[in-house]
């Protein structure tokens, strides 16, 4: 079997330390996917890798056919810590993405679907802004709508509400799935949160824990969408599957503590 994402046993070494080790993951176009798993195992480290800030030590990561070698704007990457110009507004912080990936007619059409970006998540009447006088949420909706608007194959996401208090975390959640659900873009998302994860994936990959760590288990989500988040919770398919997530983490996965 062949995915549209193909990470072929994927290991990675800084110096003697290994933090993969022979790691396999197949995701296939349009999926969303959410890596889960205890701190130091590697999550964000497989992100770096497939977006080609990471060189690997052995194996491969292949999208859409081509192997990954590089940086590039078929993979674009949204941080925890938005990484937002501090003197460029809101429309400018994206619009320098855009400028740097499209040229001539591509850029019309880019620029008019990036604006497009920003009214779906409420940021048209913030775009002249500067990322200072805007909240914590408008800054990463901004992260987000950058990433989006130069129209990568593979969207990567490390813990992107992770800074977020729960209320704007939940509303971005929800803003992230409505355009995911119009443009269907390939995912993957660390998260910490289990019940993030199962709300907003196709299916979840669960990590062995570091070093040498690797792919654990990966479960699918068979909870239909779109998805209402007050009507999921009470379902018997999501409360089984948190279950097996926390159980898991927390038995089958437990951190051995170091005197």
């Amino acid at each position: 079997m062949r995915g549209y994402l193909e990470v072929f046993n994927l290991t990675v070494r800084f110096g003697n330390h290994v933090i993969l080790h022979g790691l396999d993951l197949l995701v296939e176009r349009g999926e969303f996917v959410s890596i889960i798993g205890h701190s130091g195992c590697g999550k964000s480290t497989l992100l770096g890798v497939i977006a080609g800030l990471i060189k690997p030590s052995e194996g491969s990561v292949v999208l859409d056919g081509k192997e990954v070698l590089e940086p590039g704007p078929d993979r674009a990457m949204v941080f925890q810590n938005y990484s937002l110009l501090p003197w460029l507004s809101v429309y400018e912080n994206v619009m320098l993405a855009v400028k740097s990936v499209f040229k001539g007619e591509d850029l019309t059409k880019a620029r008019r679907k990036a604006e497009d970006y920003l009214k779906l998540a409420g940021l048209w009447e913030h775009k002249n802004k500067l990322p200072s006088q805007i909240s914590g949420g408008m800054k990463q909706r901004t992260a987000l709508v950058r990433a989006l608007a130069v129209d990568p194959k593979v969207l990567l996401l490390d813990e992107p509400f992770g800074a977020l208090d729960a209320l704007t975390r939940a509303t971005l959640q929800d803003e992230l799935l409505r355009i995911w659900e119009n443009d269907k873009k390939t995912v993957l998302m660390v998260t910490h949160d289990v019940e993030e994860a199962i709300y907003m994936s196709d299916r979840i990959v669960i990590m062995s824990n570091g070093p040498s760590a690797k792919v654990y288990d990966i479960v699918k989500v068979g909870i239909k969408r779109p998805r209402v988040r007050e009507e999921m919770i009470r379902l018997k398919e999501y409360l089984d599957l948190k279950e097996y997530l926390i159980y898991t983490l927390r038995e089958k996965l437990k951190r051995r503590e170091v005197a």
